[in-house]
C-alpha cells in the first residue's frame, strides 16, 4: 500500500540520544509532505488527462469506424447507382431498337402496300388504255366505214 501525506506527517520516530535535530527532522518532512502532496495531485491530474485523452481516442476511432463504415456504403450506393444506370440504359436502347425495328417494319409494310397500290393502279391504268384504245379503235374504224360514207354522203347530197 503506498504512502499518504497523512501517513508521513504521522510518522513518529523513536528518540535516541545522538539522534537527529527534531526541527530539522520536522521541516524537512513537512517539505517532503508537501512536495508528496504536489506530485500525488500532478499525478491525479495527470491521470485524468490521460484518460481525457483516451476517451477522446475512443471518439475518435469511432468517428474513423463511422466514416469508414460512410465511405463504404458511399461506395456502395455509388456501385448500385452506376449498375442501375446500366440497366436502365440498356432497357432504353432496348425499347428503342424494339420501337426502330417495329417502325421499320410499319415502314415495310406501308412500302409494299404502296408498291401492291401502284401496281393495282399500273393495273388500271392498262386495262384504262386497253379499253380506250378499243374504244377509239372502234370509233375509228366506224369513222372508215361504208356505213358513216352512206349517211355522210346522203347529207352531202340532200
Amino acid at each position: 500500500m503506498p504512502l499518504t501525506p497523512l501517513d508521513i506527517h504521522n510518522k513518529e520516530f523513536k528518540r535516541s540520544l545522538r539522534g537527529y535535530n527534531e526541527d530539522e527532522v520536522n521541516d524537512f518532512l513537512d517539505r517532503v509532505i508537501k512536495d508528496y502532496e504536489a506530485l500525488i495531485r500532478q499525478n491525479k491530474e495527470l491521470e485524468e488527462r490521460v484518460q481525457h485523452t483516451e476517451d477522446q481516442i475512443k471518439q475518435f476511432k469511432a468517428m474513423e469506424d463511422s466514416l469508414g463504415k460512410s465511405i463504404m456504403l458511399a461506395q456502395e450506393t455509388s456501385e448500385e447507382l452506376k449498375q442501375n444506370a446500366r440497366k436502365e440504359a440498356q432497357l432504353v436502347i432496348r425499347e428503342a431498337e424494339k420501337n426502330a425495328d417495329r417502325i421499320v417494319q410499319d415502314a415495310l409494310n406501308k412500302a409494299r402496300r404502296t408498291a401492291l397500290d401502284l401496281d393495282e393502279v399500273k393495273k388500271q391504268a392498262a386495262i384504262f388504255r386497253a379499253r380506250l384504245r378499243s374504244l377509239l379503235q372502234a370509233q375509228g374504224e366506224l369513222l372508215e366505214s361504208v356505213e358513216w360514207d352512206e349517211v355522210a354522203g346522203d347529207r352531202t347530197d340532200s
